[in-house]
């Protein structure tokens, strides 16, 4: 995901995709733990794409203001 994606993107569109990435990242991280997801390398991304996403709502809010 690039930033520049994400600022094109709504609020509401970037509280939604935060609330899809962590959700992802919590499933992933117990699939690496149960040994079932062997892409651990998958969290770091995960983790990058969330810092992006929060950036760009604090971008956004700093904006409107």
């Amino acid at each position: 995901m690039k930033a520049l994606e994400l600022e094109e993107k709504t609020e509401e569109e970037l509280v939604k995709l935060l609330q899809e990435k962590q959700a992802r990242l919590v499933k992933v991280k117990f699939g690496v733990s149960s040994k079932q997801h062997k892409n651990y390398k998958e969290i770091s991304g995960i983790k990058k794409d969330i810092a992006r996403i929060k950036t760009a709502l604090n971008n956004s809010e700093a904006n409107n203001s």
